[in-house]
């Protein structure tokens, strides 16, 4: 008898790639890589690549822990995942951050936009609507952690900063806006009055490449100089600032140690978020079992192009581990002491546990610093990543360090009609405001519900006038 291939791992759910049918799919192992195979009755048999690092996706199943829930939930069970969102009562896990989109316009028109925004769509939330959806996150949550304004690109909302001041006066902990950082380039006078919602406050800034090529490829411009100009200004404000690259094969990919060693050197830079691209919207020629840029090649590329990273540095985020990895550090004198390694395992899967004993480290001159804070702002140096992202303990610094000596590096993974699994949707903790109040998991929204472009109904009828030949 001959051997299959591969090596069976498990059973889960996904969609077919094309019609989105929900169909089972195998994992499996096969020359060291992790595969989907699934079968459609009407589209057969599809496999994806879903991680290039068989040893780190068993690992990450060692890093699960208790979600937590929502306040409320919106919407009842009643086709199961992914078709009840909403956020429905068979979700694992809260908000850890929301997007707020406020507005479809957008001054760039990128290639790889997900949302498909563009200057063409001209269309503004009202501050009415804007109002509406903060207070669902606040009824959802609480005390949000994350909120983040987001489009199309937000700064070209005409009422952006009466947005800001309203979610600055609602019980959220930390304000983001995601910007491409044109508006930052050409408005001083728009940066400082940016700064004038410090603390608590964070820029999440597009940057790809430090290169033309992968620009024009990606963004459809070059932007080194808006990028440039931006920074210059963010610097001087020192208004705190994540750079988000969004990766894509064979494009800037191996870009990543050199954008992490301009990151370190930027004083208001607290570190990059690598997302890689997610198949949504605009992108096309695309082989899921060929072209995907997974989070273990990611995490592999981190740690050979970053000589101060290790592999115990970069770990699997507990809320989340499918699709969040993160490694963070001590940023002194333009050089980073990691941190990450320094803690056990098992601390960062106890629920309710707040400290963390660091062991003295000579590169901190023998300071004993038992508590470290990952806050987004030395005014707020009690918040920390667990209440942020729902994954490390409460951490808190010594007086004699700052959010500016805070680096992060986190890959960002979001699942698509290709790579969707069922089992980790569920776990996800990134998701969006739908226009009519209800928390959509990142993932699902940009496949069902964004603008109404499926209807749950048109898709059963879909498929069920197709006969099943299975």
């Amino acid at each position: 008898m001959a051997d299959r291939p591969y090596l069976f791992y498990e059973l889960t759910n996904s969609v077919c790639s094309t019609c989105l049918r929900k169909v089972e799919a195998k994992v499996v192992f096969q020359n060291d890589c992790v595969y989907l195979h699934k079968y459609c009755p009407e589209h057969k048999h599809q496999t994806v690549l879903v991680s290039t690092d068989v040893e780190y996706y068993k690992l990450a199943r060692n890093y699960l822990k208790p979600g937590q829930m929502p306040l409320k939930f919106n919407t009842p069970i009643e086709r199961g995942c992914p078709y009840d969102c909403g956020l429905c009562p068979d979700h694992e896990q809260h908000s850890c951050l929301t997007l707020v989109e406020i507005t479809d316009h957008c001054n760039l028109q990128c290639p790889i936009c997900y949302s498909e925004s563009s200057p063409k769509r001209q269309t503004h939330r009202s501050l009415e609507q804007i109002e509406f959806m903060l207070d669902a996150v606040v009824r959802n949550e609480g005390q949000p952690d994350i909120v983040q304004i987001s489009g199309g690109e937000p700064t070209i909302h005409p009422d952006f900063f009466a947005v800001l001041d309203m979610a600055k006066v609602r019980p959220i902990k930390h304000v983001m806006v995601n910007t491409n950082g044109v508006r930052i380039a050409q408005d001083e006078e728009f940066t400082r009055q940016l700064a004038g919602y410090m603390p608590d406050f964070e820029i999440y800034l597009q940057f790809d490449s430090l290169q033309a090529d992968p620009l024009k490829d990606l963004r459809g411009l070059d932007l080194r100089e808006v990028r440039k100009r931006a920074l210059e200004r963010l610097n001087r404000y020192n208004i705190s600032t994540t750079l988000v690259v969004t990766l894509k094969k064979g494009v800037n990919d191996q870009e990543i140690g050199d954008i992490l060693d301009f990151a370190v050197a930027q004083p208001c830079v607290r570190g990059v978020t690598f997302q890689p691209v997610q198949v949504a919207g605009r992108l096309e020629d695309f082989n899921p079992a060929r072209d995907r840029l997974t989070l273990g090649e990611v995490r592999q590329q981190i740690l050979k192009q970053c000589s101060w990273l290790t592999p115990a540095d970069m770990i699997p985020v507990p809320c989340h581990p499918d699709c969040l990895a993160m490694a963070y550090g001590l940023k002194l004198n333009g050089q980073i002491v990691p941190l990450t390694s320094m803690i056990d395992p098992n601390i960062l899967l106890q629920d309710g546990r707040n400290t963390i004993v660091y062991e003295q480290d000579p590169s901190v001159k023998d300071q004993v610093f038992k508590l470290f804070s990952t806050a987004h702002s030395p005014e707020s140096s009690s918040l920390s990543l667990k209440q942020l992202l729902c994954c490390l303990p409460l951490v808190q610094a010594p007086e004699t360090l700052g959010y500016e000596n805070v680096f992060r590096v986190l890959i960002m993974q979001f699942l698509d009609p290709y790579n969707f699994d069922v089992r980790s949707v569920k776990k996800s903790c990134v998701h969006i405001v739908h226009p009519d109040g209800r928390i959509i998991p990142f993932d699902t929204f940009n496949m069902f519900y964004r603008d109404d472009k499926y209807t749950l109904g048109s898709l059963r009828e879909s498929w069920e006038s197709k006969p099943s030949d299975r």
